[in-house]
């Protein structure tokens, strides 16, 4: 508690490059110059990080989740500091120690006096003593918050006794956990609440098991809410000086939940701070400015009669958190840092000297992480697809010989079964929204692909799929996967009509051209191309200009296909392009023309030779994996979409809990996991987040390419 100590994270980014953060953390007790010197610290190492690191200032008590994540189950500040703590081993004598422990996350553990006036029963407490941990559960304690503290136990154990110590829990729920033969004893209440536990603890089944023995002992509060106590009971209370009823809570400094205000941003000039008006906006920061962002309890700033507890954080043009991101009401995607590639690389050489001539070794640490594309995790093939697209307020099946073929004027439900492990069958439930389509047909989809939903009783992964937006396991599913212009629902049809525009639905005796783009099975996509056409004596036609000396065409005009593969196009976009020829045209012989070989009646089709592109362009629907993944939680969704959030750091599977809607932003794509206790209403919301690749996985339903982001045990799901 009387030390500061510095913290860097490092956090593999995009383009091989990394994120910084620094945390320099002020026990109670540490003089003001260690303090200082702290931050004097922090701001050298971020000078040799480039000065892009995001610098948090933690005070002991007070520290934010971000940073309390990387110690897991919790850090447990000890008294004196490094000058003081040279004491002969025989010299030490064991410190009884009582602890109330908070979070369903992150833990935060605070010492409190040893008495039992610090209990109450809306809290849970830890009481270590030289030859044994209890653990205190009040009546009132989360459930979530008691599993937390046994972590806590169980680190404890075995840190500071070597694992040999007895341990007991005592009070609501109360289980002993020690390495004596087995036995029960007591028991007050029905097996009924053991299985409870056991369903409620499920996901720490991996802590208990590495217990040589479990010694239960069931304790009942009466109705009186006095504590009715059996064996090690008893030797909780007599440490503590005997048995009473205990005080209810008191409001301590911990219990005050900060006063909400509206985010209000400072611009600093000549030391002075103004307030700029108007809605926040990234817009509003420029570029040779120093602005305050002051949050309230929060981040980012420190001002007039702010409390000493407030969480500061320095963040720097470029390298904007998503915590400071989300006070603005807009900000665009895809903002870099100004120098881009120049600052990218920039102190990567110093930081190991640095480091070195601070005693600290560096081998490792900032070594970036060459980026490469990843096949992501995708469904397990040979199972069964069922299609079917929406016309008139129903659904109507698919043609088998179709699949794979989308209209941007409608929209679809695809329903796929498959086999994954030990469970008998899983089912990946999506619908496919094309750009064109009526927002009544989408409807229609979203209502009719929940019938189906619940037909399996929530069984399936839900998504939605928008066109050009689609996630490769969706594509996957269909190869090759073509996207067409027009539509064949009437909805599509009467909505081109009222508008006097012209149905571009693709027919027998219309030319079309089909632009082939991807790498792989997961990417591989054919998109008829844009409308570009020309009006030659009231005949549409494709023009020349659409095409990409970096890809392969097909172009189908009356009962020829040509296959058009540019110079600079791979010999796999030529494979995939043939086999979309027979998709496309069964049994029509495929015509080849190399770019700069062309025949005059290919040029004819296109309605003449023009200039077109020879630069590779990138491709909307390429999907990568990034590295840089997040988490939040989900505390409420309303009928429009708004949700409160706080996001989970360091994330892992324990922290699925089930009473929870949790949101998986992939950057690819955004999953939105559903714990079996939600409230049915916000379970219907959910989908209510927007455009962009968006999957619905309930709890112990889910997929491969969700459990990827874990460290994920199936035993415990």
């Amino acid at each position: 508690m009387g030390d500061s100590y510095i913290v860097l994270q490092t956090t593999p980014g995009k383009g091989g490059s990394n994120l910084y953060d620094i945390h320099f953390w002020i026990g109670k007790d540490t003089s003001q110059d260690e303090a200082l010197t702290a931050a004097i610290k922090t701001v050298e190492l971020d000078a040799v990080l480039g000065g892009r690191a995001v610098q948090h200032r933690e005070l002991q008590g007070h520290e934010s989740d971000k940073f309390l994540s990387y110690f897991k189950p919790c850090i447990i500040p000890l008294e004196g500091g490094i000058a003081s703590g040279f004491k002969k081993p025989e010299e030490e004598e064991y410190e009884t120690r009582l602890y109330v422990c908070r979070g369903k996350r992150v833990v935060k553990l605070k010492q409190v006096p040893f008495a039992r006036s610090s209990l109450n029963h809306d809290d849970v407490f830890i009481l270590d003593t030289r030859n044994k941990i209890y653990q205190f559960n009040g009546v009132n304690s989360n459930i979530q918050e008691r599993a937390k503290a046994l972590e806590v136990v169980q680190f404890l154990k075995e840190k500071y006794h070597d694992g040999t110590c007895s341990v007991a829990i005592v009070g609501k729920d109360a289980l002993i956990y020690s390495n004596k033969q087995c036995s029960y004893s007591g028991f007050s209440t029905s097996l009924e609440v053991l299985i409870e536990l056991r369903a409620r603890f499920i996901y720490l089944a991996g802590t208990l098991s590495s217990l040589t023995c479990i010694c239960i002992n069931v304790f009942t509060l009466p109705e009186d809410g006095e504590l009715y106590t059996r064996s090690n009971s008893g030797e909780f209370w007599v440490l503590l000086g005997g048995f009473a009823p205990l005080n209810k809570k008191t409001t301590g400094e911990d219990d005050v939940i900060p006063e909400t205000t509206p985010t209000k941003l400072y611009s600093i000039t000549d030391g002075e701070m103004k307030p700029v008006e108007g809605e926040l906006s990234k817009g509003l920061l420029g570029n040779n400015k120093c602005y305050l962002l002051d949050c309230g309890a929060e981040d980012f700033v420190t001002g007039e009669n702010r409390a000493k507890t407030a969480r500061i954080t320095r963040v720097i043009q470029g390298y904007e958190n998503n915590s400071f991101k989300s006070k603005f009401d807009s900000w665009p995607e895809g903002s870099t840092a100004p120098g881009g590639e120049e600052v990218k690389g920039k102190g990567k050489g110093k930081v190991a000297a640095f480091l070195k001539q601070q005693g600290v070794g560096a081998k490792g640490t900032i070594k970036s992480v060459q980026v490469v594309e990843e096949v992501p995790a995708l469904l397990e093939d040979g199972g069964k697809m069922e299609v079917w697209y929406i016309n008139d307020g129903a659904k109507l099946p698919l043609p088998e010989a179709d699949f794979g073929k989308f209209y941007s004027g409608d929209c679809y439900i695809v329903l796929y079964s498959y086999h994954s492990g030990e469970r008998k069958e899983d089912y990946f439930l999506c619908c496919w929204i094309g750009k064109d389509s009526i927002e009544e047909d989408q409807k229609t989809a979203y209502q009719l692909a929940t019938k189906i939903s619940n037909s399996y009783k929530g069984r399936p992964v839900q998504g939605r799929v928008f066109e050009g937006k689609e996630p490769p396991q969706f594509i996957t599913l269909f190869q090759p996967m073509v996207v067409l212009k027009g539509g064949l629902s009437a909805g599509y049809k009467k909505s081109i009509a009222d508008k006097g525009l012209t149905d571009e639905t693709n027919k027998a005796d219309r030319v079309a051209l089909f632009r082939i783009s991807g790498t792989s099975t997961h990417n591989n996509k054919v998109l008829q191309v844009d409308a570009q056409y020309l009006l030659v004596l009231t005949i549409t036609v494709q023009v020349a200009t659409s095409l990409n000396s970096a890809e392969c065409f097909l172009l189908k005009s009356g009962s020829s296909i040509y296959l058009w593969h540019g110079n600079q196009s791979t010999r796999k976009q030529e494979q995939l392009a043939a086999k979309v020829a027979a998709f496309l045209e069964p049994g029509v012989a495929l015509k080849r023309a190399r770019e700069g070989k062309e025949s005059n009646t290919f040029w004819l089709a296109l309605g003449g030779k023009k200039s077109y592109t020879s630069e590779i362009e990138s491709s909307e629907t390429h999907i990568t994996i990034l590295t840089v993944i997040s988490m939040i939680v989900c505390f409420h969704v309303d009928a429009t979409g708004k949700f409160e959030v706080e996001e989970v750091y360091n994330f892992s599977q324990d922290d699925l809990l089930t009473e929870d809607i949790l949101i998986l932003d992939t950057r690819a794509e955004v999953f939105v996991w559903v714990g079996q206790c939600v409230n049915v209403k916000e379970k219907e919301n959910v989908f209510k987040i927007g455009q962009v690749p968006l999957y619905k996985v309930t709890e112990g339903n889910e997929p491969c390419f969700f459990t990827t982001f874990f460290s994920w045990d199936p035993n415990r799901a």
